[in-house]
């Protein structure tokens, strides 16, 4: 089973899925993506999880994020959940469900987790660059539902960081000061950032452009 860390290369794999079949770098192109694992079909915090994703939508659409869930139920199954999903959160599920029913998937990113039930994938969530390299993970507890605010905070963060040589200081929100990378000259840094606030020399603020 893998382990996986921050920086490490997305395991590719092809899978079954309410879209199709698709082949997982192929199927990424050159978005980001949030891929994660949900416990079972027909529970309830996954269904208010899955309809939160459909509803934002537009936020990931604007920020090049293709988004993907997996559970070890059926394809079948899968596809008459959609129907409560929809109805429950009033939106369309338009993203694919991987029905991973040998686990393989589930084990190749280690969502099965040697405490829950032995069907139960965990609440696991990767962050994927397009450099098809893993740029978050996060678990929660099967009883916790997931925050996508927080979710598509993250992504922001890291699109900063990758666009504009930013990092994002604690409780960063977007419209916030961000800290130039101390990877970055102070010649670069005045190019750049003209009239950002150096605290320290190592902590230097700077408004952030939209992302």
């Amino acid at each position: 089973m893998a382990h996986l860390r921050l920086g490490d290369l997305a395991p590719d794999f092809t899978a079954q899925t309410t879209e199709g079949q698709i082949s997982f770098h192929e199927w990424l192109g050159d978005s980001w993506g949030v891929f994660f694992s949900h416990p079972a079909d027909f529970t309830p915090v996954c269904t208010t999880e899955l309809g939160t994703v459909a509803r934002y939508r537009n936020e990931f659409d604007k920020r090049n994020v293709k988004t993907i869930a997996l559970s070890v139920d059926p394809l079948d199954q899968h596809k008459e959940w959609i129907k409560d999903i929809n109805e429950v959160n009033n939106t369309t599920v338009d993203y694919p469900i991987i029905a991973d029913e040998d686990r393989k998937v589930a084990e190749l990113y280690d969502m099965i987790h040697p405490n829950s039930t032995e069907n139960a994938t965990v609440r696991s969530v990767f962050i994927i660059g397009p450099d098809k390299k893993i740029k978050l993970t996060l678990t929660y507890p099967a009883s916790t539902g997931r925050n996508f605010d927080e979710i598509i905070r993250v992504i922001d963060s890291l699109q900063l960081t990758a666009n504009q040589s930013l990092a994002t200081p604690a409780n960063w929100k977007e419209g916030d000061r961000a800290v130039i990378s101390p990877s970055v000259s102070k010649e670069e840094a005045d190019k750049k950032f003209p009239g950002y606030e150096t605290k320290k020399p190592y902590l230097r603020l700077t408004k952030a452009s939209k992302i």
